[in-house]
């Protein structure tokens, strides 16, 4: 159990450079052709570890199949057309705020679709957990953000949210019969293919031909750690502990968000960043010290 805390907590903060990586490439690079990029060269990547896990690529029946293309839809394509394009007016800090409403929604739905435990204490480490992500990005001034309003930027990052909860509750369902290798595979494929037309028109291979080394890292950052590292350790989690228990892990990035801005920008190490760090760490030991009590007596009542 250990190891999978700590695998969805690397997880969070390899995503946590992606709004690092994303804020630079939004700039210069259409959404699909960003979106199709990361997850072409990510498919590039994952299709070699799926043969070489699996000793070939496995098959699908229909409801798997139906399944892998829900995920490439909601995850994959719609996730990352608006998150690149909430990148372009959303800087990346506010836009980590609106990404930490995530673990809220996982849990709420899981709880409704799937009927998983929603305690008193789960409900305050997710609360606390939240919290900690908001004083992070806000400096520990939340009224500032309540100020800005929400912009069509705001609206595309709250697409993301609503994605990312299809893609994760979808999931929970694929992997009962395909690991979670494959499943990101699979998702990631399908995903490039309905990117593609999208990053045609905006002039993808344009975009490809004035490519500079600072871009090509970032994708490449994106399409490794965030893609094949990232997701593959997330779906781990949710496949072994539940998508509402892995979804609070998300309230990471948000403090890895700002800890990259601090090494690779040079940003200050502020109270507000420890503060609300700790408020994130103590809601996630918090939520998922419920179930693992549970477990605990229920192993010792059989």
């Amino acid at each position: 159990m250990t190891s999978t805390y700590l695998r969805l907590a690397l997880a969070a903060l390899l995503w946590g450079g992606t709004f690092v990586a994303a804020r630079g490439i939004s700039q210069d690079i259409g959404p699909y052709s960003a979106a199709f990029l990361r997850f072409f060269l990510a498919s590039v990547v994952l299709i070699p570890l799926v043969i070489r896990e699996e000793s070939r690529l496995p098959g699908l029946d229909f409801r798997q199949l139906m399944a892998v293309i829900l995920l490439g839809l909601s995850g994959v394509f719609a996730y990352n057309v608006f998150f690149f394009s909430g990148l372009k007016t959303v800087e990346a800090g506010r836009a980590a705020v609106i990404i930490a409403a995530n673990p809220v929604f996982i849990a709420l739905f899981s709880f409704l679709i799937f009927r998983e435990r929603f305690s008193l204490q789960k409900i305050i480490g997710i609360v606390l957990s939240v919290s900690g992500a908001i004083v992070v990005i806000s400096r520990g001034d939340v009224h500032a953000i309540l100020q800005g309003g929400i912009g069509i930027g705001e609206l595309y990052l709250i697409g993301c949210v609503v994605s990312w909860v299809a893609y994760t509750l979808i999931g929970k369902k694929v992997m009962i019969g395909l690991t979670p290798l494959v499943a990101v595979a699979y998702s990631s494929v399908f995903g490039a293919l309905f990117l593609l037309p999208g990053a045609v028109i905006e002039g993808v291979w344009s975009s490809i031909q004035t490519l500079n080394v600072a871009i090509v890292g970032s994708l490449a950052y994106l399409s490794i750690f965030g893609t094949v590292l990232g997701f593959v350790w997330f779906y781990r989690g949710v496949k072994e502990i539940g998508p509402a228990r892995a979804g609070v892990f998300i309230n990471l990035v948000p403090v890895s968000g700002v800890f990259f801005g601090v090494i690779i920008l040079g940003e200050k190490l502020s109270s507000s960043l420890l503060i609300g760090g700790l408020l994130v760490l103590f809601g996630l030991v918090l939520t998922n010290r419920t179930a693992g009590e549970a477990a605990i007596q229920a192993k010792l009542t059989d």
